[in-house]
């Protein structure tokens, strides 16, 4: 796996994840989602630059110009419900691209720190030979998008697999990369280097779903 890490490059990103990650911040939920939406803008750009490109002749009222557009053929595949605003961040750049949304949760038999992921919906379209792009916001365990993963085998084989993740954990970049295919790319804004028995990314930055949109039952 080809990782893209950039906690250690100086830009506006690290910004918007010190601000994800302070708890006063944290109480204003639009605030929350605008800056994971602003995270997936960013590295949408710097995933862009290893995408296929063809040229494309543009008539301007003056003439005409030749320029590069994106040809590759994406799907974009975020885990409900905390992958929607970094979802969106990603259709804002390319919003030409197909959707496939999944649901996927932990569950802890008898509150036990040992869980299983449960997926229980899938809507995607064909990923056959297309670029397929998967968001998460939180790589903790990457059991999640083991399970992902495995549930769109059924739709195809991608030509190429691109994972989004705002916060990851070590352990969690390294159980997938021994997942994914070798040449899978990894955009992540940046790594911690903590994991709690429960599957906790520490420092992190709490639930991610329950900062955008409240705290479920």
């Amino acid at each position: 796996m080809i990782v893209h890490d950039f906690s250690n490059e100086n830009s506006v990103l690290n910004q918007f994840i010190s601000e994800l990650r302070d708890v006063e911040i944290q109480k204003d939920a639009m605030r929350f989602r605008k800056n994971i939406e602003r995270v997936g803008e960013i590295l949408s750009y710097e995933l862009s630059k290893v995408l296929t490109y063809t040229n494309k002749v543009v008539q301007t009222p003056f003439g005409s110009k030749a320029i590069q557009n994106l040809s590759d053929e994406m799907v974009l595949c975020s885990v409900l419900r905390a992958g929607l605003p970094l979802h969106t961040g990603l259709l804002n750049y390319f919003d030409a691209a197909e959707n496939a949304f999944i649901s996927a949760y932990r569950y802890h038999e008898g509150d036990s720190d040992d869980f299983q992921v449960i997926v229980k919906y899938l809507a995607a379209p064909s990923i056959q030979d297309k670029t397929l792009v998967l968001t998460d916001p939180m790589l903790a365990t990457g059991k999640t998008l083991e399970n992902v993963f495995m549930a769109l085998k059924e739709h195809g084989q991608p030509k190429q697999i691109h994972i989004v993740s705002v916060i990851g954990s070590r352990q969690g970049v390294d159980y997938v990369k021994a997942i994914f295919p070798r040449d899978t790319h990894l955009w992540i804004a940046t790594i911690d280097d903590e994991l709690t028995s429960r599957g906790y990314i520490i420092p992190g930055l709490g639930d991610a779903g329950d900062l955008s949109f409240g705290v479920k039952l």
